[in-house]
């Protein structure tokens, strides 16, 4: 059996993160390769995966990034089962450093991601092995992406809900971008407007908006124009330009993005938030 040095064991935690008696025992395993080492215990991280595959993981972390030139912007969910875990210092830093390596390589999606490397390993590996390390079901469930003239990225306060928004236009004042995203965090809409708002959502709101209507007793001749005039209140509260403004609400999201520039307008916006 090859001699395990406590140097072997610092440096074999440094490249996986896991604790120090982890780290021995899986050097022993693997007769002082770290090679092997590394694979027992990703192997180990399977194992509770697998027993765990039944097990909710509703908690984690939510992060949105920007790229440094402002063009890009990321957001991706770590996933875990509990808020313990979820505050761990060495948990949020990966969720930091795979936001990072999107914003690096600006993959198409969230299996592409998952493809690529962090310090040598492979993102899905290296959150597999956390699944060994922490002893939680650890899942990357979310990624998302938004390329656009200018971008902003918003995490509200404890990482559980963040937000990224795309603009037509590049230098306007930043706060009137994060304004925005603000907004989107707080009011989440549906939609930048009523035009892209889908067909089956309109039909659902305006199904709901008679029903309702028709339990109140109103004539059945006025059903439709009921349900018209209830519609047009979920465009102007659930659609992002059409919503007052929440630093101002004697104007609408659109009417300040205008009294900023008379051009400038949302092209995109991702809103993710975990189910806590």
């Amino acid at each position: 059996m090859a001699e395990i040095k406590a140097a072997d064991v610092a440096k074999l935690r440094k490249m996986t993160g896991a604790g120090m008696m982890d780290c021995k025992k899986a050097l022993i395993e693997g007769d002082g390769d770290f090679g092997k080492a590394v694979e027992y215990i990703r192997e180990r991280g399977q194992a509770i995966a697998n027993k765990r595959a039944d097990r909710e993981a509703s908690e984690g972390c939510v992060i949105a990034k920007a790229s440094q030139d402002g063009k890009l912007c990321v957001l991706i969910s770590l996933n875990c089962e509990t808020d313990f875990v979820a505050k761990n210092e060495d948990f949020v830093k990966l969720a930091y450093a795979i936001a990072d390596t999107a914003l690096e390589n600006n993959p198409a999606n969230l299996d592409e991601l998952k493809e690529l490397q962090i310090d040598g390993i492979k993102i899905g590996d290296r959150v597999l092995e956390q699944t060994g390390i922490i002893g939680e079901k650890i899942e990357l469930s979310y990624f998302d992406k938004i390329e656009a003239a200018a971008v902003v990225a918003y995490i509200h306060p404890g990482n559980k809900l963040a937000t990224t928004v795309g603009f037509n236009l590049a230098g306007i004042d930043m706060q009137v971008y994060k304004d925005i995203a603000m907004q989107i965090a707080a009011m989440d809409p549906v939609s930048i407007s009523k035009d892209e708002v889908p067909q089956d959502v309109r039909d659902e709101e305006f199904k709901i908006g008679r029903e309702a209507a028709r339990l109140e007793g109103k004539p059945e001749a006025m059903l439709d124009k009921i349900a018209e005039g209830r519609l047009n209140k979920f465009f102007k509260e659930r659609t992002l330009l059409a919503q007052d403004f929440v630093k101002d609400n004697k104007m609408s999201v659109d009417q300040y993005l205008k009294s900023q520039n008379k051009e400038l307008t949302v092209t995109a916006f991702r809103r993710f938030t975990l189910n806590v």
